[in-house]
């Protein structure tokens, strides 16, 4: 016996992925409804071989379904994800509104699965950040074994990360570099994307992070450990999809390198890619489309007593999101609901 699964937001690249992942994956799916707002009602999306309708979110009923996937902001959220768990479907949030509740466990099936016992205070999980997603499962294991004090991390966020408005700006942006009668302004991004890099996501706080950078500090705090000291600083870049990090470690213990290596090819979710010559390494167009968070350029920075440097490579639609929320499901399943 399977589930009866609801994705809210299917029309959106986030929502569309879910429905991919979710048959890729052969998820024990009994029954599954694809929900959008009224102006994309109707609009038909993909789940394996089938095609699926769009319902009205605002109109459905989630009496009777197990698991709701949302990826529709935090304002729809904050409207229908109650609905959803008071009716008895468990919600898989992908947007930041229930991240830092404390009574709403954040999830990375790879770092804290067993912290999903806690979904029954409100019904609910929360997704992290993408950045997040990506960083923590690169840091776990690492963390278990040398105890991690202190990580600097610098991002390349890709433009799929601001959802399809952000891509299309991209592509619009680099087709008229090359038209000099068309221009086209930014509206997605602060400033023109195309063959740029743009040092904010979100909006600035009275620290002079940006919230994205917060997200990751707060986020990592909580899904691995309270104690680890993070700084963050996020870049847009013009690329479409997978999202870049050079990342920083400063461990209690001393870590070698190749212990490091050795550590994290065990790890799962991990795929290590990592030799000293010319295109060794895991850049965001090989990591698109894939499930694996690619780790490369593993190396001790000499600087400090106990540092490491590595670069962490995703496809932020697919570990930063929908696959990660996919696999919460997945775990939920095997763990709590015990129906497939």
């Amino acid at each position: 016996m399977g589930y009866k699964v609801v994705v809210a937001g299917a029309t959106g690249s986030v929502g569309r992925e879910m429905l991919n992942i979710l048959a890729e994956r052969e998820f024990p799916v009994d029954e599954i409804v694809a929900l959008a707002s009224r102006r994309s009602l109707g609009t038909e999306v993909s789940f394996g071989d089938k095609t699926l309708k769009t319902e009205d979110l605002a109109a459905f009923d989630f009496t009777g379904w197990d698991i709701a996937l949302f990826a529709i902001g935090s304002d729809a959220t904050k409207e229908y994800a109650p609905k959803a768990a008071k009716a008895g479907c468990v919600v898989i949030d992908n947007s930041s509104l229930y991240r830092y509740d404390p009574d709403v466990p954040l999830i990375v099936p790879e770092v804290n699965a067993d912290a999903i016992t806690g979904y029954s205070k409100k019904n609910i999980i929360a997704n992290p950040n993408c950045s997040t997603a990506q960083m923590v499962v690169a840091l776990k294991p690492l963390h278990d074994r040398a105890t991690i004090k202190r990580v600097v991390v610098s991002t390349y966020q890709s433009a799929s990360g601001a959802g399809k408005d952000g891509m299309d700006e991209l592509w619009d942006q680099t087709k008229a570099v090359y038209n000099p009668t068309s221009e086209v302004a930014p509206k997605t991004f602060q400033k023109q994307i195309a063959f740029n890099v743009i040092p904010q996501i979100g909006d600035f706080m009275d620290s002079g992070d940006t919230y994205e950078e917060w997200k990751m500090v707060a986020e990592t705090k909580k899904i691995v450990d309270p104690a680890i000291k993070v700084t963050a600083t996020c870049v847009r870049v013009p690329v479409f999809v997978g999202h870049s990090e050079a990342i920083n470690i400063e461990f209690e213990e001393f870590l070698d390198e190749d212990e490091a290596r050795d550590i994290l090819r065990e790890a799962p979710g991990i795929m290590v890619i990592d030799k000293r010559e010319d295109g060794g390494y895991v850049t965001p167009i090989e990591a698109a489309g894939d499930f694996a968070t690619f780790i490369s350029r593993i190396r001790q920075d000499s600087t400090i007593e106990n540092g490491l440097n590595l670069w962490c490579v995703s496809d932020n639609l697919r570990k930063g999101a929908a696959l990660n929320a996919v696999q919460i499901a997945e775990v939920l399943g095997q763990r709590v609901l015990q129906k497939g």
